[in-house]
């Protein structure tokens, strides 16, 4: 990975939590640190494959002084944000917040957070049987679109039978694909808020519902958590969730099976 850094830019702004540091202000320093492909750039030397540098600090100054927020936790979060969002070219970003006149009443030589983000791929799988199942994936879908996240890719919908409790109507499935800077717990209660934004009651284990969004693949982690295990573990055993994976992603391999989804798929059908 190539980098493009900027270090000790300097802007006076009016961030924290006390009346005077709102009114009156106080020197803040902001480190970045951009993961960048810039060998075309480098090889051609057109800038466009890369970021122009005085317009990324113009940017920063600017958003850094547009608001007032009460941590600077929010100001490195809405750095990194601006900054993928606004250049795709970038895959990853470092950002550091100083804030060198902080009311500590202690000897220091600066008080500073750092945060890293970056742009991660996840498919979510996404169903229903109660109300209108169109309509409902439909808003779904659009609701996963949001600062940090955009949808990509959709697969078709498929009608497919309950799996786990038998004893309820047909499902809606569809997956898709999405770029998020969402980590992957974040990821998760967003989509759980869409959930109950859409009327999901979680009343019984794999019953009837007016939809679930599950995560499917994030990047290729594998992660254990007690609210989240990533891949999801039923993947292979689900026809509703490999069929509507291949439409996208046939050739995507699942990282613990090491193998591609159109595989997976082909032995489920076999093995049925």
């Amino acid at each position: 990975m190539d980098y493009i850094n900027i270090s000790n830019l300097i802007v006076f702004a009016n961030h924290g939590v006390f009346d005077a540091e709102k009114s009156l202000g106080q020197k803040f320093m902001i480190d970045l640190k951009l993961g960048i492909n810039l060998q075309h750039c480098a090889i051609t030397g057109d800038l466009t494959k890369s970021v122009h540098y005085g317009i990324l600090a113009e940017d920063i100054t600017k958003l850094f002084k547009s608001k007032s927020n009460d941590l600077i936790e929010t100001c490195a979060e809405e750095i990194a944000q601006f900054i993928l969002k606004k250049y795709e070219i970038v895959e990853d970003v470092f950002v550091r917040v100083k804030k060198p006149w902080a009311p500590v009443m202690l000897p220091t030589d600066n008080i500073f957070i750092e945060i890293y983000r970056k742009r991660h791929f996840a498919f979510l799988g996404l169903g229903s049987n109660m109300g209108n199942s169109n309509e409902i994936l439909a808003s779904a879908v659009e609701m996963i679109n949001d600062e940090y996240t955009t949808v990509v890719k959709s697969s078709k919908l498929y009608k497919t039978a309950p799996w786990g409790y038998t004893q309820q109507n047909d499902f809606l499935n569809q997956v898709i694909e999405i770029s998020t800077t969402y980590e992957p717990l974040e990821l998760l209660r967003h989509l759980q808020k869409i959930e109950l934004d859409l009327g999901r009651k979680r009343e019984i284990h794999w019953g009837p519902r007016t939809v679930d969004i599950d995560i499917l693949f994030f990047d290729d982690f594998k992660m254990y958590h007690p609210d989240l295990i990533i891949p999801h573990p039923y993947i292979s055993e689900r026809q509703f969730v490999l069929e509507p994976m291949c439409d996208i992603a046939a050739h995507y391999i699942h990282p613990i099976f090491n193998k591609s989804m159109r595989v997976l798929f082909e032995e489920l059908k076999a093995n049925s």
